[in-house]
């Protein structure tokens, strides 16, 4: 069972009011018949009432044209000005405050010229208090209207922001996944390729170079111990639980004898400028770039021979890895390794170019601004 409107509610019991106003009316008459006015003007209104919700307009018209039928023409004095007040309200209230206010005030000023009914005649007192009654039905429903905007425009503001915070939760999640997929990149990619081609080369030169095969599997543990520690140091930050997990960046620009030799490449370097003293940020952007460019000569070239430049100037740390090799390489400079590399870069407000060069071979070349914000 549906349970009736508020609205609903409030309208019937108008009409039980007025109706009940205008019996009381007419016992107290003694002699005095009711005529059509008397019954039809408060049927109507009250039925015209119960719609106010659905057509605010109409419904104020239809009322204020039975009011004004009502009074001049009718015998019995009941309150049917309730319906008008309640009219006027609605439609205040529904946003047609224009029409309110041209509608009470023809109301008003008809009354106020008009000339003496057949039963009553309207004051100066009862005109005022009339009126005072049609301003602050108006006002009302005016106030009704805007603090009802007001709270749905709160309401609307305080869901934006909601969805604001959930998008913003959204946006920070996936950055936090695409940085830890590129530190296990650099982390377990770069160094487990590595450890698979000295692995190769060990197992190749065994019997016929010994001597090779022992420097292959010296790198073989330098890299797997470098490797777990810096996966050590990896879960430790994303944990936030090891306090003894190391946070000093996996290498060092300072020390780039040593990353160069874990390579396993015969690397031709080059440096200018001071290495050591750099921000942590830029230090470690630059040691995973040196990496992952000297790893993909290993994997991709088809040599075992590089050249690496590294330069300190203008307050840019300038990195160069060129290779001559026939191997295959990405021919668009795509791919994990060279889009971390490229991530890694704009994350410090630099860049990072990848390429086959002209003359053979692949190049890459980063630029990473020292004041650089991550």
């Amino acid at each position: 069972m549906r349970t009736p409107s508020p609205s609903t509610v409030v309208s019937a019991g108008v009409v039980a009011v007025v109706l009940g106003g205008a019996l009381a009316g007419h016992l107290a008459r003694d002699g005095v018949s009711p005529n059509a006015v008397d019954v039809l003007s408060p049927l109507v209104a009250g039925a015209a009432l119960m719609l106010r919700r659905r057509f605010p307009v109409p419904v104020l018209v239809v009322i204020m044209i039975c009011t004004a039928l009502y009074y001049p023409f009718g015998t019995l004095d009941g309150p049917i000005m309730l319906f008008a007040f309640v009219a006027l309200y609605t439609a205040a209230d529904q946003g047609h405050l224009v029409a309110a206010t041209t509608v009470g005030a023809a109301a008003l000023l008809a009354m106020g010229l008009g000339e003496t009914g057949k039963v009553r005649h309207v004051n100066d007192s009862l005109f005022l208090m009339i009126a005072g009654w049609v301003v602050a039905a108006v006002a009302f429903g005016g106030v009704t209207r805007n603090r009802r905007a007001y709270l749905l425009e709160a309401e609307r503001r305080a869901l934006d922001a909601e969805h604001g915070k959930e998008e913003e939760a959204r946006r920070r999640a996936s950055e936090e996944r695409l940085r830890i997929a590129r530190e296990l990149h650099d982390v377990l990619g770069h160094n487990i390729s590595m450890i698979n081609v000295q692995a190769s080369a060990a197992l190749h030169g065994l019997k016929k170079r010994p001597e090779d095969a022992e420097r292959a599997l010296r790198t073989i543990k330098e890299t797997s111990k470098e490797t777990l520690r810096e996966l050590r140091t990896t879960l430790g930050v994303l944990r936030q639980v090891d306090e003894d997990a190391p946070t000093a960046p996996a290498g060092s620009l300072a020390r780039l004898d040593a990353l160069v030799s874990a390579s396993g490449l015969t690397v031709r370097t080059r440096v200018s400028g001071p290495l050591d003293g750099l921000p942590t940020e830029v230090d470690l952007a630059a040691v995973r770039i040196v990496r992952e460019a000297l790893a993909n000569v290993s994997r991709h070239a088809g040599t075992g021979e590089a050249a690496l430049s590294v330069s300190n100037a203008s307050g840019h740390i300038v990195i160069e890895v060129e290779d001559d090799g026939p191997g295959a390489v990405y021919t668009d400079g795509t791919g994990f390794g060279i889009q971390g590399m490229r991530e890694r870069a704009a994350a410090l407000g630099g860049t990072l170019q990848a390429g086959p060069r002209p003359e053979g071979g692949f190049r890459v070349a980063a630029r990473l601004p020292l004041n650089g914000a991550t």
